[in-house]
């Protein structure tokens, strides 16, 4: 039986898709055989679910240097000044920005995410201690989760991070920018045009840069450099953006969006009449390209989930059972080299005992010899147990790292665990439990629904018939300026 507030989650789930998107409600269910197949093989606990290791609200996250002016940018595009904004770090944590109708914003600590399945924050603070012990405990320090009445944020969640050159917690905020950029739809990496000495910010540079262009989903990223109004009194204010360009060429960022803006509010004055106007014009291009593509994020969002379906079953399927039953296979062995050691071990120092006290004569009394062979075997019955479970604790945190290492939504060191049972130590079996040719049918069948629920959206994207696609619900809606002949394709 599930974790009542994960089976909670799912049916709140279920019912908010019904009427926003009925291609992720079916998404949604089949998880939930996901689920079954991964709980009965042991990858995940009964508290857990696959659907929650990912974020089923379009997912925007904020992300570069300290004093870049992002918080002024995320105030201007939700039209409410919910973040604090200033030269400085203003803000060490990561704030998840989230609606609410109550025209007062409040601000929770980040037990409030770490202990909600709807947020993609949901027991992160269990990776946090993975990476930094003891740091999970301190979650708060790390998180917030600010409501806003802006109805930008309307289904949607954004994420502010602090400065990413500014923090002294490095490793735990390395793990939670890592599961940002992996949950997040659209990331926007801001750089402060007025901290041209781009050679000191390497680090920054391969964390931002480096660790995310070879990436599958490489597109999702979008690089700005903001405050360029900063750079209208130099003598060549391209020269700052070339700058930038090739510092970000060194780290392989060589395709791609490179975003020159500004805030109109915040404005440096410039007195050049046709350098305002230049400066103006690149600015509010790069801003419409912005804002359209994060108005689009619901689209995005709903491939990702598609995306991310197909991707789990696929995991289980070629990569975690695979890996689960070579481990096994693994220890049985190493288990059986110990017992046969220790056998030959016994038998030499009986015989020679035997041998130099006479007690042979006795041994070879058929009542004898039965009693001698079956304490034999219990005590190397026993041994077998020990040397086995010694055995699979190494193997155990063996995986840990091997899931860690292999970036896995499942957990290769608790389903081996499973499989480590007084019975399963005591038969020859290899096979991990619950891993039958069914199953993997019905992996494959699951694989087949993600495979269609893709094309069923493609099919609501590009219809012919003329309807079109409402950006933040991925909902196709008749266009009123067409007459629209016939039904639209069934999903």
């Amino acid at each position: 039986m599930k974790d009542k507030t994960i089976s909670n989650y799912l049916l709140n789930l279920e019912k908010h898709l019904e009427d926003e998107n009925p291609i992720l409600l079916e998404a949604a269910k089949t998880f939930h055989e996901l689920d079954r197949i991964a709980y009965d093989s042991g990858l995940i606990e009964m508290n857990e679910s696959t659907a929650c290791r990912i974020s089923w609200w379009p997912l925007i996250s904020i992300l570069g240097t300290f004093s870049a002016g992002k918080s002024t940018f995320i105030n201007q595009f939700l039209g409410v000044t919910v973040q604090r904004t200033g030269s400085q770090a203003v803000d060490e944590k990561f704030t998840v920005l989230h609606y609410s109708q109550d025209t007062e914003i409040a601000t929770l600590p980040g037990i409030a995410l770490d202990a909600d399945p709807r947020f993609p924050f949901y027991q992160i603070s269990k990776e946090i201690e993975q990476v930094a012990t003891g740091e999970g405990q301190r979650i708060n320090a790390y998180l917030q989760l600010r409501t806003c009445p802006s109805e930008r944020l309307k289904g949607n969640i954004l994420i502010d991070s602090p400065g990413f050159d500014a923090d002294s917690q490095r490793t735990a905020t390395l793990r939670i920018t890592k599961h940002i950029i992996d949950l997040s739809d659209l990331v926007l990496i801001f750089f402060d045009a007025r901290r041209p000495e781009v050679g000191a910010m390497r680090d920054t540079l391969r964390h931002l840069v480096a660790e995310t262009i070879n990436r599958h989903d490489s597109n999702k990223f979008m690089f700005i450099l903001n405050q360029m109004d900063a750079t209208a009194r130099e003598d060549n204010p391209e020269d700052v953006v070339s700058a930038w360009q090739r510092a970000l060429a060194e780290h392989g960022l060589t395709a791609g969006r490179f975003y020159t803006i500004y805030s109109k509010d915040a404005a440096v004055p410039i007195d050049n009449e046709k350098l305002r106007a230049h400066f103006e014009q690149k600015r509010d291009r790069d801003l419409k390209e912005i804002d359209e593509r994060m108005e689009s994020v619901g689209v995005e969002r709903a491939y990702r989930i598609l995306g991310s379906l197909e991707n789990t079953a696929r995991e289980i399927d070629k990569v975690a059972m695979p890996e689960v039953w070579t481990a096994i296979k693994q220890w049985k062995t190493r288990a059986y080299i110990a017992d046969f050691v220790i056998f030959l071990i016994i038998a030499a120092v009986s015989v020679f005992l035997a041998l130099e006290t006479g007690i042979h004569v006795v041994l070879m009394h058929p009542v004898a010899a039965a009693f001698s062979l079956a304490g034999l075997l219990v005590f190397m019955g026993g041994v077998h147990v020990f040397f086995s479970r010694l055995l699979a604790k190494r193997f155990i945190k063996k995986l840990k790292t091997r899931t860690e290492e292999l970036n896995l939504v499942v957990n290769l060191a608790l389903a081996f665990e499973k499989n480590t049972s007084l019975l399963r130590i005591l038969l020859p079996v290899t096979r991990p439990i619950a891993w039958t040719p069914r199953t993997r049918n019905n992996l494959l069948v699951i694989l087949e629904k993600a495979k269609e629920l893709v094309q069923a959206l493609n099919n609501t994207l590009s219809n012919p018939s003329g309807q079109v696609l409402h950006a933040t619900t991925s909902q196709p809606q008749k266009d009123p300026d067409k007459n629209v002949s016939g039904d639209r394709q069934s999903a």
